[in-house]
């Protein structure tokens, strides 16, 4: 039984599906169903794709799939997909339609993450604009970089890095790693006689040594974005 935000929302999908070949932006959905901001669109989001009604074509942007329909329809949707055609009252069984054609999807932006000692990431309703190109397979998000232990790496101050979400990484990558529960750092991972040694990419900065019940991965890099003033 789907609530009537997930009803809504699998139909105003539909309805754009039809008229238009692409997918609903993320400010259409949240503006459609009146929401405050675009977390809540993907709340809604994630739980129709866990009940199969809908998924996310991968590295494409906005590129959703309508898998099936509910079978108790609600009548009376959200307003941007109200017109006098019968698609506005009765959501129609999924047409073969042009795949969507963006190339920009959005994804979290968690805050600021340290890349010259540990700092607390902090979790926001933020997205960020990302070209699908530069993500892979998975679930990523985006940290605003804060500091300047990776430049070696290529990795600045105000650099976003865009990170694909995983709780494991070979040696030699860089990954977010949380330490001791509280403080998330960007850098490279190392196993060294039996510890995890955080490395900088910056001769200025030493490593950082934790035994390996204080440090978790949250994920590994996956790309970076850089604004140009």
């Amino acid at each position: 039984m789907l609530t009537r935000k997930q009803h809504e929302l699998i139909r105003f999908i539909q309805v754009k599906l039809e008229e238009t070949g692409v997918s609903p932006s993320f400010e259409e959905m949240k503006e459609a169903l009146d929401l405050k901001s675009k977390s809540g669109v993907h709340r809604l989001i994630s739980a129709l794709e866990e009940r199969g009604f809908i998924r996310r074509l991968p590295n494409r942007a906005r590129a959703l799939e309508v898998l099936k329909q509910p079978e108790d329809v609600v009548t009376k949707g959200p307003r941007a997909a109200n017109s006098n055609s019968a698609a506005a009252a009765v959501i129609r069984p999924p047409e073969a339609k042009p795949a969507p054609a963006n190339d920009v999807i959005e994804i979290p932006l968690h805050g600021r993450i340290a890349a010259g000692v540990p700092i607390e990431a902090m979790e926001t309703s933020a997205m960020l604009p990302v070209p699908a190109a530069l993500l892979g397979a998975g679930e990523h998000y985006a940290l605003e970089v804060s500091g300047d232990s990776m430049i070696e790496a290529g990795i600045f101050d105000g650099d976003y890095a865009l990170i694909r979400k995983t709780d494991t990484a070979r040696d030699g990558e860089i990954v977010v790693a949380l330490v001791r529960g509280e403080e998330a750092t960007l850098k490279y991972l190392h196993r060294d006689n039996g510890m995890i040694r955080l490395d900088p990419a910056n001769a200025a900065y030493e490593p950082q040594i934790y035994r390996p019940g204080e440090v978790l991965v949250q994920g590994k890099l996956a790309g970076l974005l850089r604004r140009y003033h």
